[in-house]
């Protein structure tokens, strides 16, 4: 909740700047492209560290990063600081308390319902987004972007030792008795490693569709709150949507698991994308036909079916590749996600600053979410797993 959430906040951040330094959307953008960037690259390493040191480490440094970001954002004076603070700093802080540990924590308690599990988990996120976009708009409204930053900073450095030492992170990482250390049939003697595992077709189709699916997420969820404003909205409706997306992709996260356990990983995945899609078509339309109705038609399609596919792609991968690398192999995965983020949010600032508009970079969107849900009809593992 703190990492993702916080990290979204973002998108609040990016109007005020640009009228107060006169950046231009591509070079805001860019922030968050490194964000990402450090996020993909980084993604390997926690899930080593979280194997080799255990949760509390790992979570309690993220935190920690987190809070020293946005306390030193509140003084920025160039955009070399912004990229450092808010790209690279919340970039890595995201990643040691994201989804690469949680899944590794989540898979040494859960089997049969692990799906389930790691979607109720993750829900946190949207409810992080829909808990700090709006009240980082109202600290930027009531006072200034550089006490919002300033609070932000303060409130997360204040929880680390509460975090760090209250929390019972050694039962956590103990796991349930009874929990095997390989779940699918045909996994390598000694358990899976990296180099066995992207040897598989089902390593590859995850990892497409993990870049494809965040290259077209990320290619308007950047800009959606300028995207609202610059339609005609006030600046806190459209923090407020963008909130109420977030939350909506809470629920949409929380019964990911339990309805792939009850109607299949593909026809969850497959009916997530073209509601995605449909949500774009709707963006399409408020930016020739601007109207509340429309606005909440797309919060409500979009954001059902925003985060269906990271709880789903957590569990095939936990379930698959089971042991005592799980979450380094994740790690990797979950990296091609957030390369794609980077792409697609730098692609949507370029898009923008060319064109003067949104249509194009959501055209690229809609062409990008057909290539993601490809996999499962093309990968044979991924269509019938089960």
């Amino acid at each position: 909740m703190f990492g993702r959430g916080l990290g979204d906040t973002y998108a609040v951040f990016l109007v005020p700047l640009e009228r107060e330094f006169g950046w231009s959307r591509s070079e805001l953008t860019g922030a968050y492209s490194i964000y990402l960037l450090i996020n993909a690259f980084t993604a390997p390493l926690v899930g080593l560290l979280f194997d080799r040191l255990g949760p509390r480490w790992v979570y309690g440094a993220g935190l920690a990063c987190l809070g020293a970001a946005f306390m030193l954002a509140a003084g920025i004076a160039s955009l070399a600081e912004f990229y450092l603070f808010i790209g690279a700093m919340v970039g890595l802080g995201v990643s040691l308390n994201g989804m690469v540990p949680g899944s590794a924590l989540l898979a040494r308690w859960y089997r049969e319902r692990l799906s389930s599990a790691i979607g109720i988990a993750f829900s946190a996120v949207g409810v992080g987004t829909l808990l700090f976009v709006p009240l980082a708009q109202y600290l930027v409204t009531q006072y200034d972007w550089r006490t919002a930053y300033r609070l932000m900073g303060a409130v997360l450095l204040a929880a680390l030792p509460l975090v760090a030492l209250l929390v019972p992170w050694r039962r956590f990482a103990a796991g349930a008795a009874g929990i095997p250390q390989a779940h699918a049939a045909g996994h390598p003697v000694g358990g899976w490693t990296v180099a066995s595992a992207v040897r598989t077709p089902l390593y590859w189709g995850l990892a497409q569709l993990f870049f494809c699916t965040a290259t077209a997420m990320f290619s308007i969820t950047v800009q959606l709150v300028a995207f609202f404003i610059d339609a005609g909205f006030s600046p806190l409706a459209a923090a407020s949507a963008y909130g109420f997306v977030g939350m909506l992709s809470a629920a949409s996260i929380m019964g990911s698991g339990a309805i792939s356990d009850r109607f299949g990983y593909r026809q969850t995945v497959s009916a997530s994308f073209a509601g995605t899609a449909t949500g774009m078509v709707l963006l399409l339309a408020l930016t020739a036909w601007p109207s509340t109705a429309l606005l909440a038609v797309f919060v409500v399609v979009f954001g059902l079916c925003m985060g269906t596919r990271g709880p789903v792609v957590s569990s095939i991968c936990a379930r698959t590749f089971a042991g005592p690398r799980v979450a380094t192999i994740y790690g990797t995965i979950y990296a091609t996600n957030s390369l794609g983020a980077a792409f697609g949010s730098w692609m949507g600032g370029v898009l923008h600053d060319v064109t003067g508009g949104y249509r194009a970079g959501l055209c690229m969107a809609l062409a990008f979410v057909a290539a993601a849900a490809l996999p499962f009809w093309t990968v044979r593992t991924l269509r019938e797993f089960r």
